[in-house]
């Protein structure tokens, strides 16, 4: 059966965003973004959060002329994609649609109904899916920078015991670290 993986960038102490909500740190440079790319290619849906779709939504329509963002472009356009919200009226894409029902339910059709993985993504959204014991792997890509708080990569109030399966250093120095929740796959 396919995995539940939340992914995001995250500073070294923690945060998926700063304080003042940017995340400028995190903006990856093209081996990390064709890494990415890759791993993208894999999914078979990806559960999203308000504030994660608002900013990912520019790869709905976007035009870019660089190679690499292109690629991106049709890869994230092509995958389902569910977004929660309660205060959305509408998204944006053939592929996205808007969900206002129970997160179990929304991740479990899309999980069986898929043939690679389901990312859940946006801080909230994840720490729900978390408390619900839904994640199988957690994926950080850890950049070289403290920015003293802000919004956090794990729950503050969730305990997983973890194992370690992957780790990589890329060029820029940011590490790849991914785990598997003890107990599970």
């Amino acid at each position: 059966m396919p995995h539940v993986i939340y992914e995001m960038g995250v500073s070294a102490d923690g945060y998926i965003a700063g304080p003042d909500g940017t995340f400028d740190w995190a903006t990856p440079d093209e081996e990390l973004h064709r890494f990415h790319n890759a791993q993208a290619r894999t999914l078979s849906g990806h559960l999203l959060g308000r504030r994660l779709y608002e900013t990912m939504v520019y790869w709905e329509t976007a035009d870019d002329p660089a190679d690499i963002s292109r690629e991106f472009a049709q890869i994230w356009q092509a995958l389902p994609k569910v977004v929660f919200s309660r205060t959305l009226d509408a998204v944006v894409g053939a592929n996205t649609k808007l969900a206002r029902d129970d997160l179990r339910t929304e991740l479990t059709a899309l999980r069986e109904s898929a043939q690679g993985d389901v990312a859940v993504g946006g801080a909230g959204l994840a720490a729900e899916a978390a408390r619900l014991g839904l994640i199988d792997e957690y994926r950080l890509f850890v950049y070289p920078v403290a920015v003293g708080g802000g919004v956090p990569f794990f729950p503050q109030d969730h305990h997983v015991d973890m194992d370690l399966v992957e780790t990589r250093t890329f060029s820029s120095r940011v590490v790849y670290l991914r785990y598997r929740a003890a107990g599970r796959c």
